[in-house]
This record gives C-alpha cells, sequence and structure tokens, in this order.
C-alpha cells in the first residue's frame, strides 16, 4: 500500500529523498539539479510537494510541480528509491490529478538526455517532446516534455 500526501520540502524526510535525488542526477548527468529547484515555488496554493510513503511509514519517493502560467505547471523533483517498483508512475498520476484539479491543462519538465532510465519513463506516460523552454533552450543536453491534461 502507498500514501502519497503534500508535504513541506523543507521537512527531514523530503531533504532526504532530494539528496538522494541529486546524489544520483550528478552521477548520471553530472549536475545535481540543486540549482533548478526553489522550495518556496512549491509551497504555493497552486504548486505541490508530495512524498509517497510505504505501508510502514518509510519515506520512498517525492515529486512536485510549479506554476509556470497560462495553465502550464513544471513538474519538479521527481524520485523513486531504488527497489520500490511503481512509486515514480503513483507520485506522478497524483500530480497530475493535483494539477487538474487546480486548473492547469498542461504539464511540462525537463530532464537530461543521458537520462534515458528518465526520458523513457515520460514517454512510457504520454509524454511528448517540445521545444526547450526557459533557462533550458540552447542547452542541448537537455530534453523538454509536455503533457496534456484530460
Amino acid at each position: 500500500m502507498l500514501h502519497i500526501q503534500a508535504e513541506d520540502p523543507a521537512s527531514p524526510d523530503a531533504q532526504r529523498l532530494m539528496d538522494e535525488l541529486s546524489a544520483v542526477l550528478a552521477h548520471i548527468t553530472g549536475d545535481s539539479g540543486r540549482a533548478s529547484f526553489d522550495a518556496d515555488d512549491v509551497r504555493a496554493a497552486n504548486a505541490a510537494f508530495v512524498i509517497a510513503r510505504n505501508n510502514t511509514g518509510q519515506a520512498v519517493g517525492c515529486g512536485a510541480f510549479r506554476p509556470l502560467g497560462d495553465g502550464i505547471a513544471e513538474i519538479k523533483r521527481m524520485y523513486s528509491r531504488p527497489g520500490h517498483q511503481g512509486v515514480g508512475s503513483a507520485i506522478l498520476a497524483h500530480l497530475e490529478e493535483r494539477a487538474r484539479t487546480l486548473g492547469y491543462q498542461t504539464l511540462w519538465l525537463e530532464t537530461r538526455k543521458v537520462n534515458a532510465r528518465a526520458v523513457g519513463f515520460y514517454r512510457a506516460r504520454g509524454f511528448q517532446t517540445i521545444d526547450n523552454y526557459g533557462k533550458y533552450i540552447g542547452n542541448t543536453k537537455a530534453i523538454c516534455f509536455s503533457k496534456q491534461l484530460g
């Protein structure tokens, strides 16, 4: 059983999960991704930061979105601890539903091309490649995705 709920990104469990994510990203891409995340961006009423916990209460994954404007939210800090099958999909589905209830029509995100697991994960869940946006414009290592919310 998996329980996903909102939590402050400064909580000890959130910090541990994001530290693990940063280490994984630094290993895969050479960049921890920390510079692309501001906790205040996901604390607003039109944003979200969630943690997934297993049936023993252990934090096993996290994810967030922040507003970008014009009905678009950006997915941030998606992470699932190794060995916990289905957690990433459950977190993403939760974030999609929360974004939909807040009136967003579209989700965007960025990952690195070299992060083949993430690229495959998002493609398998209906995300389509789009032109790089914002700070990722001109970054040949980045790949950006979009998904329309039903």
